[in-house]
């Protein structure tokens, strides 16, 4: 397996991985925003395993992070906006190998902390997290009001 940076020469797997992780979005919004995450490689970046068939099987999609990050301590934070692994992939040490270059780009750029979210009811994804080794910080509920 080989990881390898987001770029246009992928831009069809990378597509396609992004819409089986967040299948709500349009396809021209993961468009817009492939290519802003090309456009500013010091903010954000994109990492699309490959296996030793050359097919893309994975993904993961962090951003640097100056405003507040809850559950951290320092300033710029590494967020993981997104990690997905194809489902016949999974458990195979594909989601770690990801991580460990998303966590080396933040170190690169002066980081201290890798930090992530996700859904209260996501069982699945709360494991994977702690699986590759995140701390839960907290626990939120977030409300609104109309006005």
């Amino acid at each position: 397996m080989r990881i390898m940076p987001g770029s246009l020469a992928g831009l069809s797997d990378w597509l396609r991985l992004r819409q089986q992780l967040w299948p709500d979005c349009a396809t021209d919004d993961h468009q817009g925003e492939i290519r802003q995450i090309l456009a500013e490689p010091r903010r954000y970046g994109c990492w699309l395993a490959r296996a030793a068939d050359d097919a893309v099987i994975g993904l993961a999609e962090a951003s640097l992070r100056h405003d507040y990050v809850n559950g951290t301590e320092s300033s710029p934070v590494v967020f993981l906006e997104g990690i997905y692994v194809a489902p016949d992939h999974r458990r195979r040490g594909v989601a770690q190998q990801l991580i460990e270059h998303v966590a080396q780009w933040g170190k690169t750029l002066d980081c201290l902390e890798l930090a992530s979210d996700t859904s209260l009811d996501n069982l699945v994804s709360q494991a994977l997290h702690h699986a590759l080794g995140f701390e839960e910080t907290e626990r939120v509920v977030y409300f609104r009001k109309r006005l």
